[in-house]
C-alpha cells in the first residue's frame, strides 16, 4: 500500500515483536484477546483515509435527509423493539469499505455496509498506539482522525457516552459481557471513562427506573452505552428484566432504534458511485430489478439485514436456497451486487485484501465526525476475524497514515 512504510515494515518484522504486541494488548486492555490480531497495521495515504471518511459521512447524511427513507426505516423497526425517546440522530456510525480499481487503475473505496451502532472505539485507540510503539514505527504516523489527539479523542467519547451524568450512573450494557470477544474494548472504557460494564439480563427494574449492582449497592442507571444486539438477544433467548417498549427514566448513548434504521436496510436507497447495487429479496422475487443489476448469480450476495460478523451471508445463492426463505421473511434479506476487492497489502503470504471501517461519533448538539478506523485483513471470501483464524498476516488491524 503506502510506501516506504510497507516495505520497511515487512523487512524489519519479527515474530518476537508480534508476541510483544499481543502481550501489550492483553496488558493494556486487562483481557485476553480471543480474536486474531493481524501481524501488521494497514498503511494508507492521508488522501485515501480522507476519501473514505468523507464518503461515509456523505452517505449517512444522504439517508437522514431523505424523508421517504426515514419513514421506511422507522417502519422497519420491529414492534417488540421500539424503544421510546429515540434521538434525533445516531450517536455512532460505522461505514465499511473495500478497495477497488477504477477505470484509470486508481484505488477507490467501495461500500460494503453501514450501521448506526458503536464499534470498538476503545480497543482501536489502544491498538493503533501499540503498533507504533511496539514496532518502533515512524512517530509521524497516526490512527486518530479529524486532527484528534489522545486528550481530545477521549473528551469527545466522554461527551457522547457519559454526557452530563456522574460516571456511576452510566453503564455499558451488553449480553453476557464476560463471554464477548469484544471484552477488551469494554475494559478500555472502564479505565478511561470509569463506566461499569453490566449484563443486560442482570439489571433490576423498579417502576420506571433501571438499576445495577455495584459494590454491594443498587445504583440507578441514568444513561446506557448500548452494546446489546437484538438478533443475539433473540438467538440466545435472553430473559430480560424489562421490556424495550417500557417508558424508562434512562438516556441511550446509541439509541437501539438506530440499529434498525441505518443498516444493510439502507443500501437500496443510496445513490453514490461508491455504493454497489442492492435490492430487497421480496422485490427481487416480484421482478422489481434495475437494469444494471447483475444477471449472473455468481455475482450476487444474499445478506440478512440484521446480523453481525458476516453471519448468514451466502455467495451466489441458488434458486432453491432463495425459495427456501419464507415469503413473509423475504423483506428481511438483501440481494446485493458482489464486488471484487483488490488484494493490495503485500505480506509474506502474498497480496492480501483489506476492509476498512470508518468510525464516527455524533454528540448531542454537535456534528457527525470520523474519529478512528479499523482494518480487517483477509485472504478468503469473508473478511471478519472469525473467518481468518487459521492463517497468518490476517485479522483485526489498525489503519495508520501520515499526519498532514
Amino acid at each position: 500500500m503506502l510506501e516506504p512504510y510497507r516495505k520497511e515494515f515487512n523487512s524489519r518484522y519479527s515474530a518476537a515483536q508480534y508476541a510483544a504486541l499481543l502481550s501489550r494488548l492483553e496488558r493494556d486492555t486487562r483481557a485476553a484477546i480471543e480474536f486474531r490480531v493481524c501481524e501488521t497495521p494497514c498503511f494508507l495515504s492521508s488522501e485515501m483515509v480522507e476519501e473514505m471518511a468523507s464518503t461515509g459521512k456523505e452517505l449517512t447524511q444522504q439517508l437522514l435527509n431523505n424523508p421517504a427513507y426515514m419513514q421506511a426505516a422507522e417502519d422497519a423497526v420491529p414492534a417488540a423493539y421500539r424503544v421510546p425517546g429515540v434521538s434525533r440522530h445516531p450517536h455512532f456510525m460505522t461505514v465499511d469499505f473495500g478497495l477497488v480499481r477504477d477505470e484509470s487503475g486508481k484505488l477507490r473505496p467501495k461500500l460494503v455496509e453501514l450501521q448506526a451502532f458503536p464499534s470498538i472505539f476503545g480497543y482501536q485507540d489502544v491498538l493503533g498506539r501499540a503498533y507504533i510503539e511496539t514496532y518502533g514505527l515512524d512517530s509521524k504516523l497516526n490512527w486518530l482522525l479529524g486532527g484528534h489527539d489522545d486528550t481530545s479523542y477521549w473528551e469527545l467519547l466522554r461527551r457522547v457516552i457519559v454526557g452530563d451524568h456522574a460516571t456511576e450512573n452510566v453503564v455499558l450494557m451488553e449480553i453476557q459481557p464476560e463471554r464477548q470477544k469484544t471484552r477488551p474494548d469494554f475494559s478500555v472504557y472502564e479505565d478511561r471513562l470509569g463506566v461499569k460494564t453490566v449484563d443486560i439480563a442482570k439489571v433490576r427494574k423498579e417502576g420506571s427506573k433501571l438499576l445495577y449492582a455495584r459494590d454491594g449497592r443498587w445504583i440507578q442507571i441514568e444513561r446506557i452505552f448500548n452494546r446489546a444486539i437484538v438478533d443475539e438477544l433473540e438467538r440466545k433467548s435472553v430473559d430480560l428484566p424489562f421490556d424495550y417498549r417500557d417508558d424508562l427514566e434512562v438516556e441511550w448513548a446509541g439509541h437501539p432504534n438506530w440499529y434498525f434504521k441505518i443498516s444493510k436496510f439502507s443500501l437500496p436507497y443510496l445513490h453514490h458511485e461508491a455504493v454497489p447495487q442492492a435490492i430487497f429479496l421480496d422485490d427481487w422475487f416480484a421482478g422489481r430489478v434495475g437494469t444494471g443489476f447483475p444477471q449472473e448469480r455468481a455475482q450476487v450476495l444474499l445478506k440478512p439485514l440484521y446480523s453481525f460478523a458476516g453471519k448468514g451471508i451466502q455467495f451466489g445463492p441458488s434458486d432453491r436456497e432463495l425459495a427456501s426463505i419464507p415469503e413473509m421473511d423475504r423483506h428481511l434479506y438483501l440481494m446485493q451486487e458482489r464486488v471484487n476487492f483488490e488484494a493490495v497489502v503485500e505480506t509474506p503470504y502474498g497480496l492480501t485484501q483489506a476492509e476498512i471501517r470508518m468510525m464516527y461519533v455524533w454528540p448531542d448538539g454537535g456534528v457527525l465526525e470520523p474519529v478512528v478506523s479499523l482494518a480487517r485483513l483477509g485472504r478468503g471470501l469473508m473478511m471478519g476475524v472469525d473467518h481468518n483464524r487459521n492463517q497468518e498476516w490476517v485479522g483485526g488491524s489498525a489503519v495508520l497514515f501520515p499526519q498532514v
